[in-house]
């Protein structure tokens, strides 16, 4: 009965994420309009779009993740996981509020600013809080392919956001203005379903408040063995443990590599390969449908097979790949355009398939709150700083030289994500009692 009813609780975990990931990108293939600060009512620029999308890391890299993933080790993921799911709806309400108040730009900036600093905290924990249920639930199963059906229906939401962003915004001719209703719809939708997500993480709170009961787990004072007990000096343990240190450092060049990349996708691809926007837009789309199809299948993969760090190597050199093809690749055949994305699609499906599962491996159950909160800490230091440059390099250039100069940043990313693979795939075989790279087939 347990075996089936994880997977009902893989749904229930899925929908939040799902939601998340789409308020998120929803302005994703929309970042052109931000070129035309004269034809929005909300009179942003793309350094402002660029400063309002790093918002979604700023509370994270001060501190907030390391402190709330220690707190989710303490009192567990149905209080704190509740606690920032809630926040999550918050932040993308204040968001919301902001698009559509009227208030002037740099007021309006300011307040989207802090509802995405909420918004981007609240789903970085509800994140950890998923990705350490799953681990709970599926101990002794299949994890790596429960964690990438996860991935892979979060990143649906991406795909969702790419496609229904345009068409909620629908494109207008030079010179005619957008109103703020229109340009909150993509926001306002994503909102609709985080309220949906906050729906089921309630479904699943009471399931596995059930799961525990039935093993005899529970929470009054002194039901916790002192060994499973969370201490300070176990951050200690996690900060000097060189392959965590590693995966945290693989983790915030790769997705760079691709998160920020999403959020100026368009605005590279439409004068690199001479594309309309609605062209532009599928090409975009792409990444996430691929994601959609492979990581699943990886994750299988890595389960049956092993060799976790052989795919993050793959993983990494994939991406590093598809930059170069959309960097260097002749000018105007949108054919480099879709081959690039497609190498990046691939490469975003390899890494987390093998990276995620490879957690637990290395890190006691009792600290695996904390350990993907710091991983998550230092990645948003990179979702931080990434799309503020990319935007002040898009608001300084334009068309093709904006294009290349954003994509030698994400070049240099790729470079060091490979480099930092190849030295966990070294760091795996003088430890190979971790398994790191040991599937179930062995």
């Amino acid at each position: 009965m347990y075996k089936k009813l994880r997977w009902v609780a893989l749904i229930c975990l899925m929908v939040p994420m799902f939601a998340s990931y789409f308020f998120d990108d929803c302005f994703s293939t929309l970042s052109q309009i931000f070129q035309h600060p004269e034809c929005l009512e909300l009179g942003w620029d793309s350094a402002d779009y660029g400063f309002y999308a790093g918002g979604y890391s700023f509370l994270c890299v001060c501190g907030g993740l390391i402190v709330c993933g220690i707190l989710l080790d303490v009192f567990g993921v149905r209080i704190i996981g509740s606690v920032f799911v809630g926040l999550m709806a918050l932040g993308a309400g204040l968001v919301v509020v902001a698009l559509r108040s009227g208030l002037e730009p740099r007021t309006s900036l300011l307040l989207a600013y802090a509802g995405c600093m909420v918004f981007g905290l609240g789903s970085e924990i509800a994140g950890v809080a998923v990705t350490r249920s799953i681990a709970k639930w599926f101990k002794d199963g299949p994890v790596a392919f429960a964690m990438g059906a996860q991935v892979a229906v979060a990143r649906l939401g991406t795909a969702l956001a790419f496609i229904l962003s345009p068409v909620l915004v629908a494109q207008k001719a030079p010179g005619e203005m957008y109103s703020l209703l229109e340009t909150a719809r993509p926001a306002t939708f994503g909102l609709a379903l985080i309220l949906g997500g906050v729906l089921l993480w309630g479904i699943f709170v009471a399931m596995d408040a059930r799961f525990d009961k039935a093993r005899g787990i529970t929470f009054g004072r002194g039901a916790v063995r002192e060994e499973d007990k969370f201490k300070i000096s176990d951050l200690g343990k996690l900060l000097t443990n060189g392959r965590f240190i590693l995966i945290s450092l693989l983790c915030v060049f790769f997705y760079c590599c691709i998160i920020s990349f999403k959020k100026f996708g368009t605005s590279i691809v439409i004068p690199r390969f001479d594309m309309e926007l609605d062209s532009a837009k599928w090409v975009i789309t792409m990444i996430p449908f691929f994601t959609v199809v492979f990581t699943p299948l990886f994750g299988a993969l890595v389960d049956k097979l092993g060799k976790g760090t052989l795919w993050m190597i793959c993983g990494s050199v994939l991406v590093l790949a598809a930059h170069l093809v959309i960097a260097f690749a002749p000018q105007g055949v949108p054919f480099w355009g879709y081959f690039g994305i497609s190498l990046l699609g691939v490469g975003y499906s390899l890494v987390p398939s093998a990276m995620w599962p490879s957690v637990p491996k290395i890190v006691p159950e009792r600290n695996l709150g904390t350990a993907y909160s710091l991983i998550y800490w230092i990645q948003n230091m990179g979702m931080l700083l990434v799309p503020i440059f990319v935007g002040r390099i898009f608001k300084a250039r334009s068309g093709v030289d904006a294009a290349v100069a954003a994509e030698w940043i994400f070049i240099g990313l790729g470079c060091v994500a490979v480099f930092v693979a190849v030295l966990l795939r070294g760091a795996s075989r003088r430890r190979p009692e971790l398994r790191l790279d040991e599937g179930k087939a062995k």
